[in-house]
């Protein structure tokens, strides 16, 4: 029989330990639910060694969020492959993925935590959102947009995340649904935007022409013609 030897962690390792742990615990249920022994707990190391590295449970939390934000804003980086409808859809999924992993703590953030409002929180919100942002304008080979196709993207993301709330209050719609549906809906706003301005409509049509028969944006046309007929 032999007995383990607990290794001494450095600093950072140990910061980043409870940083794991909490976002851990974090991501199954509301930071505002999670304690401080818990954490302490649950990374097996006293309370006051938690108070060593972080001030507080909402240093804590930020250190969390920063990592899931870094996290959130990598599943947006798509190769520049293959038509967009399937690009997007690839990014969806995996954007959903993270959700799914981390349901508590995303709707916490989005809806009201024991951070939201400080300029930190606020701060790596928004650059999930400009990480998104800047993804989609460079798979739309934009790089100075017009206010048309800026108001596009930014909506779009807004309804991502408002589509991801609502999703996780009971799941009532398959995500294999919302996935493909979240891709139409890129492809519906830039049609409307498109109706009253010919540099979306041009922007568009370099996109549709590109889009395989089976692919989403097609489908999506495919359905709204047969609801006409």
């Amino acid at each position: 029989m032999t007995t383990g030897v607990r290794r001494r962690m450095g600093v950072e390792e140990r910061r980043q330990q409870l940083i794991g742990v909490a976002l851990e615990l974090f991501s199954r249920r509301s930071p505002d639910d999670v304690s401080i022994d818990e954490i302490a707990s649950a990374a097996g190391i006293s309370r006051p060694l938690v108070y060593h590295y972080f001030p507080g449970k909402i240093s804590l939390y930020e250190a969390a969020l920063q990592r899931a934000s870094d996290d959130l804003a990598a599943r947006f980086v798509e190769p520049h492959e293959g038509p967009l409808g399937a690009r997007l859809l690839r990014v969806m999924r995996r954007y959903f993925d993270f959700v799914d992993e981390h349901g508590p703590g995303f709707s916490a953030l989005m809806r009201g935590g024991p951070a939201v409002g400080s300029s930190t929180t606020n701060a790596l919100v928004d650059s999930v959102r400009q990480a998104a942002y800047v993804q989609i304008l460079s798979h739309l080979g934009v790089t100075d947009p017009p206010a048309r196709l800026e108001l596009v993207v930014r909506s779009w993301i807004s309804l991502a995340e408002s589509t991801a709330l609502i999703w996780l209050d009971g799941r009532r719609i398959p995500r294999e649904e919302l996935e493909p549906q979240l891709v139409n809906d890129f492809a519906a706003l830039a049609a409307v935007s498109a109706a009253y301005d010919e540099e979306m409509a041009a922007l568009l049509r370099g996109i549709v022409k590109d889009e395989p028969a089976d692919g989403p944006f097609a489908h999506l046309a495919g359905r709204l013609i047969a609801l006409t007929s």
